[in-house]
């Protein structure tokens, strides 16, 4: 089968399709015709070797497919060749076939596309458990959602709306601050053209945010101790921007404030019953018309590594899939 194949640390532009082995069927698995998968930015770093996971040479990366089900593996239940499923698949979603976990693959809604799918099985519970159980964010209170025209973003500003806040969004560019807006933003804040910390106080009279959802560490997570409202709450999904951010205990003192870490990959292993109860939550609320995956564009496979570029260049908003 045809597939992204890396057998040594590269760059995104050294990527190019392989011949792959078929991937091997196993009990409590899923085999799955992948009609699209999604890219991440761990995708990056992991080809690099940056990411905390780094896989046995040689591997195929992609952590999230939608697709057919070809055939379900021994012990598998509520799962019959012909489904459309979207999954987490850890790793081997950049070919033409994955096998992935019957417990991390769900039934696609409907209606849903496959393009839409592979934007869901990561950012969409990454947001979700961020905002509801790590943020514990309440209708009518003030969420500030950094880079918020990203995948995660993006998803984190439908989550709140469909909470009941006012979202607060910042986006590099009058295009990702539209982006932002579309997605249901109330207010987007240009933070490369004006200081973030000012506007999210002005725009609360002086209060500051309830909930600030941060994907990006570094000076953004600094600013965010600095508009942060009386017992708010700050949660930590990532270090986009590159810098992990420290913070002096005093300054949790003076506010009454919490900050807490998100890392949903981890609920596999240490609150594994968290995760069907999210995607319930999910599938509701996108069955409501409350959130939709945004596609910023699908790549076909043999352009994967320009998707790549492309996406950690910044040029993207949205998910970036790929087209096997």
């Amino acid at each position: 089968m045809r597939a992204i194949v890396v057998d040594r640390w590269m760059e995104p532009s050294d990527l190019k399709v392989s011949e792959a082995p078929e991937p091997r069927l196993l009990p409590g698995t899923l085999l799955v015709d992948v009609k699209a998968a999604g890219c991440n930015f761990f995708d990056i770093l992991m080809l690099q070797g940056r990411y905390q996971v780094k896989p046995p040479f040689p591997f195929i990366p992609g952590a999230e497919v939608a697709g057919v089900v070809r055939a379900a593996g021994e012990g598998v239940s509520g799962f019959a060749p012909g489904d459309r499923v979207l999954a987490s698949s850890g790793l081997g979603g950049f070919a033409e076939r994955a096998v992935v976990g019957a417990r991390g693959a769900y039934p696609m809604p409907a209606g849903m596309s496959f393009e839409e799918g592979a934007g869901f099985p990561i950012v969409y519970p990454t947001a979700y458990a961020g905002l509801v159980h790590r943020g514990r964010l309440r209708e009518g209170e003030t969420l500030l959602v950094h880079a918020a025209a990203g995948g995660v973003g993006i998803a984190a500003v439908q989550i709140g709306k469909a909470l009941g806040a006012r979202v607060l969004a910042t986006a590099g560019g009058p295009e990702k601050c539209e982006v932002a807006l579309r997605a249901g933003a109330d207010v987007a804040i240009d933070y490369a053209r004006e200081d973030f910390v000012a506007r999210v106080k002005q725009e609360t009279g002086g209060r500051g945010a309830d909930v600030i959802y941060d994907s990006v560490g570094g000076e953004i997570f600094e600013g965010s101790l600095k508009c942060i409202a009386w017992n708010g709450r700050l949660v930590v999904i990532g270090f986009a921007g590159g810098t992990i951010p420290t913070v002096a205990a005093n300054r949790i003192l003076l506010k009454n404030i919490e900050v807490t870490g998100l890392h949903w990959g981890a609920y596999a292993q240490h609150q594994p019953e968290t995760i069907p109860e999210v995607f319930r939550a999910l599938f509701a609320l996108y069955e409501a018309g409350r959130i939709r995956p945004v596609v910023f564009r699908a790549y076909p496979l043999d352009e994967a590594g320009q998707a790549l570029v492309e996406l950690g260049s910044r040029r993207t908003f949205g998910k970036v899939v790929l087209t096997p």
